[in-house]
């Protein structure tokens, strides 16, 4: 049973990148999301099932995948298949109708969203006469065209290499085997198929070493920071979640946000200032997924490293989606992967975005529902700064303890450093004495109520 959407306007990213021959026009693409009937076991907790994702959830993401890169979808389909087959995953019957469509539609690539066995992407460039790409694939293409610094290209690239290694194919059949040996008669040589797989390995071994520098320079930098140390607060959520977003409403910066699927790529840090004070390092990371290739996690791990240094953790949500808990899911598996435990609620911040997109009625629902738990998550819009005081509170709380009433008085001495209580305490009242000093009540973190202590104690001893 087949749901089939027809596209009759180009969807168009904003970047002109073509997977076929070089051409004004963007890509013409056909996208088929097969929908397994019976989901293979993987190797998750069996005692926790996966949550399944709707068919048009998966059906709009697969589209929003293949805008994202300038394609024009002339024909989407959903494809329940009973029985995966081996050789070209759909039945012959769904391919040969595919064929149909790909030649009716004059399309020139074909996205499958699903991972596809070298054999199955083989066949069925051959039964349906066009490029075909699986969700691995095309996720590659997109990180290929978002990456901008030298460790994004070199993390794209080497997942690259790594995907193609298991798809060569013999491209030049009439030489078979290239000549080996020495003298005239040589030896058996090797096939081309292992000579291209022997550059491809050269290649990734000197990307390995390339990337294994660029971890060294992080881990200086973070080495660096901890000398002055500044808690390093990342932001992390399935892709579109509004990561960036946020990171712009807390910083001010001008991140790249965007209604699309990884708008940005390379993570981002920048210094912030909370409201008493505190300064931190905010991290904007890396998109996560349903299914991220595995090659993609491996090549972005000095990325995610900055999510394992974290001291704090804001999961990010887009509880504006219906698919909302099945990606939240999706992301908590990505953080264990990674050695982050998603129900450590001293880490790990639960934030709900894009909450002014809800009405009424399903607002006050959820928020009803999630405020009887240990660690109830924040609601916000990064989109219009509703509840972005009481996120920016909350992270000063985690990150440098309750706030604490304190009452100090300067000597005339010491009146330099009233400016800095004023920038990192709220004052609630001065009085100027007559003797010079000054008595100042304010209301500051703990780890600011020690820096006071310890500046007044020093200023003394002096």
């Amino acid at each position: 049973m087949a749901r089939e959407k027809d596209a009759d306007r180009s969807v168009r990213g904003k970047q002109g990148h073509q997977l076929g021959p070089e051409a004004k026009d963007p890509t013409r693409a056909v996208v088929i999301v097969p929908v397994l009937a019976r989901q293979p076991r993987g190797d998750d907790d069996s005692s926790r099932p996966r949550l399944s994702r709707s068919a048009d959830a998966r059906h709009d993401e697969a589209v929003g995948l293949a805008s994202a890169i300038d394609l024009d979808p002339v024909h989407t389909a959903v494809v329940t298949v009973n029985d995966p087959r081996p050789a070209t995953l759909l039945g012959s019957g769904k391919v040969a109708e595919f064929a149909d469509i790909v030649k009716e539609r004059k399309a020139e690539l074909v996205i499958v969203d699903h991972p596809l066995t070298p054999v199955q992407q083989r066949n069925l460039e051959k039964e349906l006469n066009a490029k075909v790409l699986d969700r691995t694939g095309l996720i590659l293409e997109i990180f290929g065209e978002r990456a901008r610094t030298k460790e994004g290209t070199l993390q794209v690239e080497l997942a690259h290499l790594n995907y193609q290694k298991g798809r060569l194919v013999r491209s030049w059949t009439h030489l078979e085997r290239q000549r080996g040996g020495a003298g005239f008669l040589g030896g058996p040589g090797e096939t081309q198929i292992e000579s291209d797989r022997r550059i491809l390995q050269d290649k990734i071994t000197k990307l390995k070493h390339e990337l294994e520098t660029v971890r060294r320079t992080r881990d200086l930098h973070r080495a660096k920071r901890k000398k002055v140390p500044f808690p390093v607060v990342a932001i992390v959520g399935y892709t579109n979640a509004g990561k960036s977003t946020l990171f712009n409403r807390l910083t001010g910066a001008g991140v790249l946000a965007e209604d699309m699927l990884f708008a940005t790529l390379d993570p981002t840090l920048r210094r912030v200032r909370l409201p008493h004070g505190t300064p931190i390092i905010l991290s904007d990371t890396v998109g996560f997924i349903s299914d991220l290739p595995t090659h993609l996690v491996a090549a972005f791990r000095a990325t995610l490293e900055e999510v394992v240094e974290a001291d704090l953790v804001l999961h990010l949500r887009d509880i504006s989606d219906p698919d909302t808990a099945a990606q939240a899911e999706d992301v908590e598996r990505i953080l264990g992967d990674l050695g982050v435990d998603a129900a450590d609620t001293d880490r790990v911040i639960e934030v709900w975005n894009k909450i002014d997109l809800l009405d009424k009625g399903n607002r006050e629902r959820l928020l009803a529902e999630s405020a009887g738990g240990k660690a109830p998550p924040i609601a916000i819009s990064a989109a219009t700064g509703e509840g972005i005081d009481a996120l920016k509170a909350l992270i000063e709380t985690r990150v440098s303890g309750e706030l604490e009433t304190m009452t100090v008085t300067l000597n005339p001495a010491q009146l330099g450093q009233v400016d800095w209580l004023y920038r990192n305490g709220d004052v609630v009242s001065r009085t100027d004495n007559e003797d010079g000093s000054v008595t100042i009540s304010l209301t500051a973190t703990h780890s600011a109520r020690q820096e006071i202590e310890s500046r007044l104690h020093r200023k003394n001893s002096a």
